[in-house]
């Protein structure tokens, strides 16, 4: 049936309401509103925003997909910039982007690994790719780090808990397996191309590509282990680019010693510290033809039973010999070094047991030195130093700090002369020390004729040298 258009006729449905709607519809409440929270109000306007501070925050784009103005610099550049940034920003830095991540991580040199999970999942190479000189002897070594008790030494940290061992505050089972040892060396030489240090404890096989490796034997009250002259042996063998090289309570002989001097002939620097080797092993040092600076810390003893003179050869690279915390009471020992130091330019003696003017004396052995420096030899008397240091015609710097013995009444005209043709001089043999030069004027010091020819000579001294430090 057909239906009429009265019938049909439906009144339009009313439109739901939009947001401008209803904020339109809201005005007059909001108006009201306004009103009672005038009334409400203190007389006094709040003060304009400033206008600089809001075209700071209107300039902000907070959004995360607007393109990086830095992206248009290259890594190269980007690398520069950051690297003349002080090193306390470089933290911050890294957290900008994975770039500047990365980046930052390529500034880093030298890092202390204490986490070995950190080396072994990748992480450590893939944030510092420029690494040079790593140590990883914390991370070799499973201790408690619940541990509020932290033992260090000037070789190695650990903590402390109630399992401690006859040998030592480190145990055997203590360390990580050799096996994974080797796995995380391999990880920084494929990672780490520039690699040139390495400090690890324990066992390990070695890579070829090490300049500067360090390796850590007996370390009294701490970790005792053995590397001898197989251990030597296979270090030589496996590191034959290496330029320097330290021992740290190794044992070892004349064989372990020949082996480094025949593999490593790019060897420079050797550092013996606190030594274990057997006699005779300082003839040896012959082999290491390119060796320029020689090294003994904290040792007990130089070598017991040397051998013939003939039969010690010498280094004829050798320009450096630093005696540190030594024991240097063996004459003999003391004899034998000086044969194989013979060419040595440089002596330095510092903080020495047994030094006296006898000791002393054997150094005229070396005949070419230019430079000595004397710091906490307390045993060596003036008269010994004159005999030893007049006998040295090529004599061009001097250092001598701290040696009680070595009065500046006891100055001979000679030294004075010496003094007086140096390139430099440090001269604070004993903190009581009264320099003439510095009295002049003053009129104290002058007793007697000893005292005014001591002044004259140290007014000459002052008055040529080219560098001088009296303290």
């Amino acid at each position: 049936m057909p239906l009429s258009p009265e019938r049909n006729h439906r009144p339009p449905s009313r439109r739901r309401l939009s947001w401008p709607d209803l904020w339109v519809k809201e005005q007059a409440l909001s108006h009201v509103a306004l009103k009672m929270g005038l009334h409400s109000l203190p007389e006094t306007p709040p003060p304009e925003p400033d206008e600089t501070l809001l075209s700071d925050f209107t300039a902000l784009d907070l959004d995360s997909s607007a393109p990086d103005s830095t992206s248009l610099l290259s890594d190269e550049l980007l690398l520069s910039i950051l690297s003349k940034l002080p090193e306390s920003q470089h933290i911050p830095n890294s957290a900008v982007c994975k770039r500047w991540l990365r980046l930052s991580g390529r500034l880093v040199r030298s890092i202390k690994m204490l986490d070995w999970e950190f080396l072994e999942s990748g992480r450590l190479v893939y944030r510092f790719s420029n690494l040079t000189d790593v140590d990883i002897v914390r991370a070799c070594i499973r201790s408690s780090r619940s541990s509020g008790i932290l033992l260090t030494h000037k070789f190695v940290s650990v903590h402390l808990d109630s399992s401690l061992s006859g040998g030592g505050f480190i145990r055997k089972q203590d360390l990580l397996h050799s096996d994974l040892v080797d796995r995380g060396v391999q990880i920084l030489a494929e990672g780490c191309p520039n690699l040139r240090r390495l400090v690890v404890i324990g066992e390990f096989s070695v890579a070829r590509i090490y300049r500067y490796l360090k390796l850590i034997g007996i370390v009294d009250g701490f970790y005792d282990s053995v590397i001898s002259d197989i251990g030597l042996t296979i270090v030589a063998q496996g590191c034959q680019r290496l330029v320097k090289l330290e021992l740290v309570g190794c044992e070892g002989s004349y064989d372990g010693i020949k082996a480094i001097g025949q593999c490593c002939q790019m060897l420079e620097e050797l550092t013996l510290c606190d030594h274990r080797m057997d006699g005779g092993w300082l003839a040896a040092l012959s082999y290491c033809a390119n060796l320029k600076t020689l090294k003994l810390q904290s040792c007990k003893n130089i070598d017991l039973s040397p051998g013939p003179d003939e039969h010690l050869g010498s280094c004829p690279a050798l320009e450096e010999l630093h005696l540190q915390q030594c024991h240097l009471r063996d004459k003999q020992g003391m004899r034998a070094l000086f044969l194989v130091c013979e060419p040595v330019k440089e002596l330095i003696f510092k903080d020495c047991w047994g030094l006296e003017d006898n000791v002393f004396g054997i150094a005229t052995i070396c005949r070419r030195v230019k430079s000595l420096s004397l710091e906490g030899c307390s045993l060596l008397t003036m008269e010994g130093f004159d005999v030893v240091v007049l006998s040295w015609k090529e004599l061009q710097r001097l250092r001598v700090v701290s040696c009680n013995n070595i009065k500046d009444s006891e100055i001979s005209p000679a030294m004075a002369s010496l003094f007086s043709v140096l390139k430099e001089l440090k001269w604070r043999p004993d903190s009581r020390s009264l320099l003439s030069s510095g009295l002049a004027g003053t009129g104290l010091g002058k007793k007697g004729a000893k005292t005014d020819l001591q002044a004259r000579m140290w007014k000459d001294a002052v008055g040529t040298a080219g560098n001088l430090w009296l303290y």
